[in-house]
């Protein structure tokens, strides 16, 4: 089966998923495809605890899934599709990301640049298929240019959809093995808030007798996406991953890691000292995404709380 993750929030992206969803289940069978939101009957879905149940219904479908192809564009990814990437990508399965955006993105000025605004996305994907330019439509008489600029833009849509299902045809199969990685047991992985001050600094990290605390390396390099590589097995070979939360929403190397440690059965807790709740009918509140609320296993409010749960 073939998931596709994308921001649930607004018409235009479901739709633009929706029409991707339909364009691969032509090609597979509508068995084969899963879209959230869609396929869990969100809007309409009556549950006791009705957040928690979604949560559970995407986890179960992401842990049988061929492929994820997740929808990404702009200088704030989705925390909620960076969440199950994250997943996707711990458990070996293939991850394939679509974006219409048309901006590189670095860490410095003049530093190296890759495709999303966090090299971990470029090193996890296995394919990304990237259509950052207007599509050229016919011309029509007598329409305005606020159509034609509408028609070039569907037509975008349009190259960016053909061009993911085809490269979600050409996945190998089966998908490689990911070879599970050794933990080690006085390991704790920190990834720290690109939008915090100082920066990258998670609070609450002490030197703590017995244990060793790992962080980023990939935001100070010449080659960022390899070291986002190094980073990624840094998290999963440690016992333990803390993330700051810190941010208008859950940073995407922090969204990414909960997910992976979500899916590997590691522990993992979010520094939280401030947060919004998102309200929706018949749901709990939830604080901002609720793939985030339910796959931490703690959120910490101080930086005593973060130097207690790193001390074990």
């Amino acid at each position: 089966m073939y998931y596709i993750a994308y921001r649930l929030f607004a018409a235009h992206d479901r739709a633009l998923a929706a029409q991707l969803a339909h364009h691969l289940a032509l090609k597979l069978g509508e068995d084969q495809v899963f879209l959230p939101f869609c396929d869990t009957d969100e809007e309409d879905l009556v549950a006791d605890v009705k957040g928690r149940r979604l949560f559970e219904l995407d986890r179960e479908r992401l842990r049988s899934i061929r492929a994820l192809i997740a929808i990404v564009h702009g200088p704030s990814p989705d925390d909620g599709v960076c969440m199950e990437i994250g997943y996707a990508a711990a458990l070996g399965a293939p991850v394939i990301l679509l974006t219409t955006d048309f901006q590189d993105y670095s860490s410095a000025l003049a530093g190296p640049r890759t495709v999303f605004p966090d090299p971990l996305l470029d090193a996890l994907a296995a394919r990304i298929v990237r259509v950052p330019r207007l599509g050229t439509p016919a011309q029509q008489p007598g329409t305005s240019r606020f159509a034609n600029f509408a028609a070039r833009n569907h037509a975008q849509v349009q190259n960016a959809t053909e061009a993911c299902v085809e490269a979600a045809l050409q996945l190998p199969l089966p998908p490689p093995t990911t070879p599970v990685p050794t933990r080690d047991g006085s390991t704790v992985y920190a990834e720290p808030s690109p939008y915090t001050a100082p920066h990258y600094a998670l609070p609450g990290l002490t030197t703590t007798a017995g244990v060793t605390v790992l962080g980023p390396t990939r935001f100070a390099t010449a080659e960022p996406i390899p070291a986002a590589r190094h980073d990624w097995a840094a998290a999963l070979s440690s016992a333990r991953i803390i993330v700051d939360g810190s941010g208008p929403e859950t940073p995407p190397g922090a969204a990414l890691l909960i997910g992976a440690a979500c899916a590997t059965g590691r522990p993992v807790a979010a520094y939280l000292p401030r947060s919004t709740y998102t309200h929706a009918a018949g749901r709990e509140p939830n604080h901002r995404n609720l793939m985030i609320q339910y796959g931490v296993d703690a959120a910490l409010r101080s930086a005593d709380e973060v130097t207690a749960w790193i001390s074990g």
